[in-house]
C-alpha cells in the first residue's frame, strides 16, 4: 500500500514556502532549463517537465530518436463536436505525457480562428467561442484528472503569427469578454486549469494597453482575481522582457531558463524592495502547487482521480477513430460512398498529398511521429486484392528539395558528402568532419565557434535544368560555382526562433541548364546561432531540384490512370511551406496545379472523390462540379488508414465544420491580421467567424457547422424541455435518419436576439450542441443545454454581464446556415453581475 499522501493542502504549502530561501524562492520562477522547472531536493521538490504541444506530447530532450504520437491537428478535434472523444483525447495527452515524463503539457490553444489566414490556424479549436471552450474543457478536465497538468494558451488575443512578438491587439472590453477571454474563463472555472500561458503578444483593451504578461488588469484583475485562478501563469518561452513590469503584471514562471531577464534581474529587484515579498510568495506558492498537483514533490501523489487510467489507452486505437470520424462531407452528390471492397478493382489515387501526405503543421505541434503509413499501403489494404495507382498528377511544392549528400556529393577531398567545420572569430578551424547524413541543420553547437562552413562538389547528370541552393538565417556567405549569391550582416538570436524563420529558410539558387554531366561546388558559411534560452545551433538547408517530369505530363499521367479506374481518389492540399507556426498565408488558394487536376480527374472519372488534406480552408474553385469531396485535415500518424476506414465505410466521416469555408477571397471579413503600425485593429468587434459573414450577407462555399455524413436527416420537432433555477435552457430536438446507413448527427442550437434591443449582437449565434446516433430510419430524440450564459451581453457601463429582456428564438438545424426548427423563448431581463460566467456568446 502507497505511504503517499493524495496532494498538498495550504498548510503543506505554506510549510514548504517557509523553508526556502528568497535565492530559492527565485530560483523556482525561472526555468532551470528549456523544458524544466528548478529542484530544490532539500524540501523534496524535483524538477517539473513541460513539453509541447497541441497535436501530441513531444518529449523533454532533442534526441532524433525520440518519437511520440502524432495526433490530428486540433481543429479535427473539434471537428467532431464530441465532448466524449475531447475527453478519450484527454486521456490520450495524460498517457503520452507519463510515457514521456512529461508533467504539464503545453495545450491546448483557445485562442480564435479570427481570419482563415492564420499560421497556427490549425492548431485552434473553432471561429467559435463556445465550441472552443466545449472542447478545450473537456480535454483539460480529462487530463488533469490522470494527474498531468495541461497549460491553456495563449492568454489572450494573440490570434496572428505576423510581428506576434511586438504587435498589439485593440479589442474593446466587451468583445474581450463575449469572445477571446471566454474560453479561458470556462477553462479556469470550470476545469480548474493548473497553468495558463501568457502571449508574446500585448492588449489595448480601450484602458490599457501593454504586453501580455505586464497587463496586469487581464493577468491580475481578471484571470486571478476575478475568476479565481490558483495556478501557475508562465512566460510563452522567450517572451518575458522586464523584471518588475511583468512581475507585478502577474507572471509566475519565466520561461525558459535560468538566464533571462528574470534570471538575474528579479533577485535584485526582491532585495531592493522593487518587488515585494509578498508578490514573490504569491508566485512561488503557485508553483508549489502545481508541483503538488503533478506529483512532483516527495510523498505527493499527483491529483487526479483516475490516474491509473493512463495505462489503459489503446493510443493507436483512438487516433484513427478521431481521425475519421473528424472527417467532414462538404458535397455527395451520388451518394458511390462508401465503397465495398469488392466493387473496386483498381485506384487511381492521385495528387502530391498522395503521395507525401501533410499530416501535421509546423512549429511547436510538430512531433517526430512514432510510426508513418502511406495512403497507398492503407488503400490497398482495405480494398484487398484491388490495384492502387498512384500519381503526383500536380506541382504543390514551391521549395526545392534537400540535396541528397550520399548519392550527389563529395568533400574537398574527394570522400562522399560534405565537409563542415567549425570556425571560431578568427577563422581558425575547431572542428572538422565529413558527413553524408545532413539534414539542414547542426545541434548544440559548441559555444567558442561563431561560423559553421560547408564544403561540397555537387555532381549534375541528368541532362535539363537543375536549381542548386542553400537557405539559411542571420550572418552568411554563400558562394555557388565561385560566384557569392548571398551575403548577410544580420547576427541573429532566438527571434528566428520565435518567428520561426528558421524552420523554413527560403533558398537562395542558382539555375544551371546541363546539356552533359558536370558538377558545381558549394562553399556556404553560415551563423552559429547561441540564442538565449535555446541550444545552439546552425541552419543551412543544401536543396537541388533536378531535372523531372513537367506539370503537363504529370498530369496527363495521372488523368489516363483516372479514366482507367473504377475509383478515383484525388488528395490535394497544403504543406509545410504554408501552414505552420510563425508565419501567415499571403492567400488561400491551393498551391500549385492541382485545381487542374482535380477537374480533370473529374472529367475523367465520375465515380471520383476528393479528399482535401488541410488544416485552414482553402478556396476550392471547382466544389459545385465535384460529385464528392471530403475534408481530411492534418490527421497525424494514422491519417491514411483513417482515410482507408472512411473510404469503405468502416468509420463514418461524421465531422461539422468548425469554421468557414470561403468560396472567394474577397468575401472573408477579416482576410489578413497584419500589424498596422505595430496594433492588430479588432474592428469587427464580436462579430468573428461565420457572424460576419451573416451580418455582412455573403455566402461561403459552406457555413459553420456544415458536415453530411454517409446518410441523411430530417430535424422532426425541438421544444423546451424544461428551464433551471439558473435560467438555463434544455432543449429536445427530435431527429431521423432517412438514409440507408447508421449515422451520427450532430444538432446544432443558435440563438437569435429579440428585435428591438438596440444591442450591436450578432444575427445569430452559437447556443448549444450535441451528438446523436441512430441507425438507418431510426429516430432519436437528444437534450441540448443551453446555458443562461449564451443570452447574456457585456456591458460596458456596468462592467458586467446583463441579459437583455425579450423574445429570444432558438434556430436549430444542421449548420448556420440550414436551420429547420424553431423555438421562441421570453427571457426576463437581469441585473448587471460583474462576476458571473461568461459562455463566450453575447
Amino acid at each position: 500500500m502507497s505511504t503517499q499522501t493524495p496532494r498538498t493542502t495550504q498548510a503543506d504549502e505554506a510549510a514548504l514556502l517557509a523553508a526556502l530561501t528568497t535565492e530559492e524562492k527565485v530560483r523556482l520562477v525561472v526555468g532551470a532549463g528549456l523544458w524544466s522547472t528548478t529542484a530544490v531536493p532539500r524540501i523534496g521538490l524535483r524538477a517539473m517537465h513541460l513539453s509541447d504541444g497541441p497535436a501530441g506530447v513531444r518529449g523533454v530532450t532533442d534526441d532524433p530518436t525520440e518519437t511520440a504520437a502524432s495526433f490530428p491537428a486540433p481543429s479535427a478535434l473539434a471537428a467532431t463536436w464530441d465532448r466524449d472523444l475531447a475527453d478519450e483525447v484527454g486521456a490520450l495527452f495524460a498517457a503520452e505525457a507519463r510515457r514521456h515524463g512529461v508533467d504539464v503539457v503545453l495545450a491546448p490553444q483557445v485562442n480564435l480562428q479570427r481570419t482563415p489566414v492564420g499560421g497556427r490556424h490549425f492548431e485552434c479549436y473553432s471561429e467559435d467561442p463556445l465550441l472552443t471552450g466545449e472542447i478545450a474543457v473537456h480535454v483539460v478536465r480529462s487530463a488533469q484528472d490522470r494527474g498531468v497538468g495541461m497549460c491553456v494558451k495563449h492568454f489572450v488575443a494573440n490570434d496572428s503569427e505576423t510581428e506576434r512578438t511586438t504587435y498589439v491587439s485593440r479589442v474593446d472590453e466587451r468583445t474581450l469578454r463575449e469572445v477571446y477571454l471566454a474560453p479561458f474563463e470556462r477553462l479556469v472555472r470550470e476545469a480548474r486549469a493548473w497553468s495558463v500561458m501568457g502571449a508574446y503578444s500585448g492588449v489595448d483593451d480601450g484602458t490599457t494597453a501593454a504586453p501580455v504578461l505586464e497587463h496586469r488588469p487581464l493577468l491580475t484583475g481578471v484571470l486571478k482575481d476575478e475568476w479565481g485562478f490558483d495556478g501557475v501563469v508562465v512566460s510563452d518561452w522567450v517572451a518575458t522582457n522586464t523584471v518588475e513590469d511583468a512581475a507585478h503584471g502577474g507572471l509566475d514562471l519565466q520561461m525558459p531558463g535560468p538566464d533571462g531577464p528574470w534570471g538575474d534581474g528579479l533577485l535584485d529587484a526582491v532585495r531592493d524592495g522593487r518587488v515585494s515579498g509578498q508578490t514573490l510568495d504569491d508566485k512561488v506558492l503557485r508553483v508549489l502547487r502545481l508541483a503538488g498537483r503533478v506529483g512532483a514533490l516527495d510523498g505527493v501523489e499527483p491529483a487526479g482521480e483516475r490516474r491509473a487510467d493512463v495505462a489503459d489507452v489503446d493510443v493507436r486505437a483512438v487516433l484513427r477513430r478521431l481521425v475519421g470520424r473528424s472527417m467532414v462531407v462538404l458535397r455527395d452528390t451520388d451518394h458511390g460512398l462508401p465503397a465495398a471492397p469488392g466493387d473496386v478493382r483498381r485506384v487511381a489515387l492521385l495528387g502530391p498529398n498522395a503521395v507525401s501526405p501533410f499530416v501535421q503543421g509546423g512549429g511547436s505541434a510538430y512531433v517526430r511521429p512514432e510510426r508513418s503509413a502511406t495512403p497507398a499501403d492503407a488503400l490497398a489494404a482495405a480494398f484487398a486484392g484491388a490495384e492502387v495507382d498512384v500519381h503526383a498528377g500536380a506541382v504543390s511544392r514551391m521549395l526545392p528539395p534537400q540535396l541528397d549528400l550520399a548519392a550527389r556529393c563529395t568533400d574537398p577531398d574527394g570522400q562522399a558528402g560534405a565537409l563542415v567545420e567549425l570556425l571560431d572569430a578568427d577563422g581558425t578551424v575547431l572542428d572538422a568532419r565529413t558527413t553524408t547524413s545532413w539534414g539542414g541543420w547542426l545541434r548544440d553547437v559548441r559555444a567558442d565557434a561563431v561560423t559553421v562552413r560547408l564544403r561540397t562538389t555537387v555532381r549534375l547528370d541528368e541532362p535539363g535544368r537543375h536549381e542548386v541552393g542553400v537557405g539559411t538565417v542571420g550572418r552568411h556567405l554563400v558562394a555557388i560555382g565561385g560566384r557569392v549569391v548571398s551575403r548577410g550582416d544580420r547576427v541573429v538570436g532566438a527571434e528566428v526562433i520565435l518567428d520561426s524563420s528558421v524552420n523554413q529558410p527560403v533558398p537562395t539558387t542558382v539555375v544551371l541548364d546541363v546539356t552533359e554531366p558536370t558538377t558545381v561546388e558549394v562553399d556556404a558559411h553560415v551563423q552559429a546561432v547561441h540564442p538565449v534560452g535555446y541550444a545552439s545551433f546552425a541552419r543551412a538547408e543544401l536543396v537541388h531540384r533536378t531535372p523531372g517530369t513537367t506539370p503537363d505530363e504529370l498530369l496527363a499521367d495521372a488523368v489516363a490512370a483516372a479514366a482507367a479506374a473504377d475509383l478515383a481518389v484525388v488528395v490535394v492540399g497544403t504543406n509545410e511551406e504554408i501552414e505552420s507556426e510563425g508565419y501567415d498565408r499571403t492567400s488561400l488558394a491551393l498551391p500549385g496545379t492541382q485545381d487542374q487536376l482535380v477537374k480533370e480527374v473529374v472529367a475523367a472519372n465520375p465515380r471520383t472523390v476528393v479528399v482535401v488534406n488541410a488544416g485552414a480552408p482553402v478556396l476550392l474553385p471547382w466544389l459545385d462540379e465535384t460529385p464528392c469531396v471530403v475534408w481530411g485535415w492534418l490527421g497525424g500518424q494514422e491519417w491514411p488508414e483513417a482515410l482507408a476506414d472512411v473510404l469503405t465505410g468502416a468509420t463514418e466521416p461524421s465531422g461539422r465544420l468548425p469554421w468557414t469555408l470561403p468560396a472567394h477571397e474577397d468575401d472573408v471579413p477579416v482576410p489578413d491580421a497584419v500589424p498596422v503600425g505595430g496594433v492588430v485593429d479588432y474592428h469587427e468587434g464580436v462579430h468573428v467567424g461565420y457572424r460576419s459573414w451573416l451580418r455582412l450577407g455573403r455566402t461561403p462555399a459552406a457555413p459553420f457547422g456544415h458536415g453530411l455524413g454517409w446518410t441523411t436527416w430530417d430535424h422532426e420537432h425541438a421544444e423546451v424541455a424544461a428551464r433551471t433555477g439558473d435560467g438555463d435552457l434544455l432543449v429536445d430536438v427530435t431527429v431521423v435518419n432517412t438514409g440507408t446507413r447508421a449515422g451520427r448527427e450532430v444538432v446544432q442550437v443558435y440563438v437569435e436576439p429579440p428585435t428591438g434591443t438596440g444591442e450591436d449582437r450578432p444575427v445569430r449565434w452559437l447556443g448549444g450542441f450535441a451528438v446523436v446516433h441512430a441507425g438507418p430510419g431510426g429516430r432519436a430524440t437528444t437534450r441540448v443545454h443551453v446555458r443562461a450564459d449564451a443570452l447574456r451581453t457585456w456591458d460596458i457601463e456596468s462592467h458586467g454581464w446583463v441579459t437583455p429582456a425579450g423574445t429570444y428564438t432558438l434556430r436549430v438545424g444542421r449548420s448556420s446556415g440550414d436551420l429547420r426548427l424553431s423555438i421562441d423563448v421570453d427571457v426576463p431581463s437581469s441585473p448587471a453581475h460583474p462576476s458571473a460566467p461568461a459562455a463566450g456568446t453575447p
